[in-house]
C-alpha cells in the first residue's frame, strides 16, 4: 500500500455518506465482496509486494503499488495508482483480481478523485462468479463544492442453479432522498416475482 496519504473512499466520500445514512450495498453486493474476501484470505504461501514513488518535475507525486499473492487455494493481483499534484488536487485508481481453487473468480476495480475545491467523485465495478452464480455491480458517487452529495449503484445477480437473476438499483440525491428498486426474471428473461425474505 502506499505510505503516502492516498485519496480513498474513507476521506473523500465515505463520511459524507455515513453522515447522510445512505451507504447503502444490496446484499447480493455485499455477497459479492465477501467472495472477494474469502479469496483474498490469509495464509498464502507466496506473495511479493512492488511499491514505487516518483517525485516529478511539475511538484506531483506518484506512487504505485502491485501485490501478488498465491497458494493453494487461491490466486490475488491487485494494483493500485495514487497521484498528488501538492495543491489538493488528488486521484486514485486500483483493480484487483482473485481465482479461486475451484474456479471461482472475482474482479474489482475503481477510480476516486479529489479536486482542491472540495469536490470528489468516486466510480467502481465489481463482479464474482463460482459455482453458486454471478455478480455484477457498479455504481458511483460524486460530492459537489457545496458538500452535496450523490449516489447510484446497480447489481445484478443470477443464480447457476435455476438460471432466475435480480438487478437491484439505489440512488441517493438531496432532492429526492433514498430510493432503491428490485426486478427479478426467470432463466428464459421472464419477469416474475421477487422472493421474499423469510
Amino acid at each position: 500500500m502506499p505510505s503516502i496519504t492516498r485519496p480513498a473512499e474513507h476521506g473523500l466520500l465515505q463520511r459524507p455518506v455515513l453522515a447522510a445514512g445512505v451507504f447503502v450495498f444490496s446484499a447480493f453486493t455485499a455477497l459479492g465482496f465477501s467472495a472477494v474476501l474469502a479469496l483474498a484470505a490469509p495464509a498464502d504461501a507466496q506473495a511479493r509486494t512492488r511499491h514505487s514513488v516518483e517525485h516529478n518535475t511539475d511538484g506531483s507525486t506518484t506512487a504505485r503499488t502491485g501485490v501478488a499473492r498465491s497458494g493453494a487455494n487461491r490466486t490475488v493481483l491487485r494494483g493500485r495508482t495514487a497521484t498528488a499534484d501538492g495543491q489538493g488536487n488528488a486521484s486514485l485508481t486500483s483493480r484487483g483480481v482473485a481465482v479461486g481453487a475451484q474456479g471461482g473468480m472475482a474482479t474489482r476495480q475503481g477510480s476516486t478523485t479529489r479536486s482542491a475545491d472540495g469536490s470528489a467523485s468516486h466510480a467502481g465495478t465489481m463482479s464474482a462468479q463460482g459455482v453458486q452464480g454471478s455478480l455484477q455491480s457498479s455504481g458511483g458517487a460524486s460530492r459537489s463544492i457545496d458538500g452535496t452529495f450523490t449516489q447510484a449503484r446497480s447489481t445484478t445477480a443470477t443464480s447457476a442453479a435455476t438460471g432466475h437473476s435480480v438487478q437491484a438499483q439505489s440512488s441517493y440525491s438531496k432532492d429526492n432522498g433514498l430510493s432503491r428498486s428490485a426486478t427479478c426474471h426467470d432463466a428464459s428473461g421472464t419477469a416474475m416475482a421477487c422472493p421474499t425474505r423469510p
